[in-house]
């Protein structure tokens, strides 16, 4: 059974977010803490721009953005960080590289947005059809006993002050 009050630490945090709302401030409250930040894109710049530490996913896994960044994210570096397990995948992690990645803050595409724009067309509809986002949203559901998922800027204050406390509870990941 799994203890629902043991807090469990944030050593690396990956941040990939289309709606850029609070994550400046969220990433230099993980930086204070010692996180290790991972982040793509845009994230990546406007964290980069503004003095955040942090290390491009492309960096990390040594494989480039492709196809216009359609691909940015699905990688095994990325997947098998967020979805080992811990004390059970730790060798197979360790024979590929693979780091955990204790916390994923993701928000998707806003495609409802997009397609309710006037003169939205077929193409740019699609391009808005978030992948990486979802799976990553996934991952970190499926691994809940050891990562955190955040999808809401809403959730970013709660989330820091719990990790000022020394971690989140499997309680406070599961509700994520």
């Amino acid at each position: 059974m799994t203890d629902q009050t043991t807090r469990l630490p944030i050593r690396r945090a990956l941040i990939s977010v289309s709606d850029k709302t609070g994550i400046l401030d969220f990433a230099r409250e993980l930086e204070a803490l010692g996180v290790e930040i991972l982040s793509t894109g845009g994230t990546f710049k406007l964290l980069q721009d503004n003095g955040v530490a942090a290390v491009e996913v492309a960096d990390y896994t040594g494989f480039a953005e492709m196809m216009d960044g359609r691909v940015k994210t699905l990688h095994p570096k990325i997947h098998g960080g967020i979805l080992g397990r811990r004390g059970i995948d730790d060798d197979i992690m360790n024979e590929h590289g693979i780091k955990p990645i204790d916390l994923v803050a993701v928000n998707l595409y806003p495609f409802e947005a997009t397609i309710n724009k006037p003169g939205c067309d077929l193409p740019t509809a699609i391009e808005n059809i978030d992948i990486g986002g979802p799976t990553m949203v996934r991952s970190a559901a499926k691994n809940h006993k050891d990562v955190a998922i955040v999808v809401n800027a809403s959730d970013y204050a709660n989330v820091l002050e719990n990790l000022k406390a020394g971690g989140l509870t499997y309680a406070q990941r599961f509700d994520l």
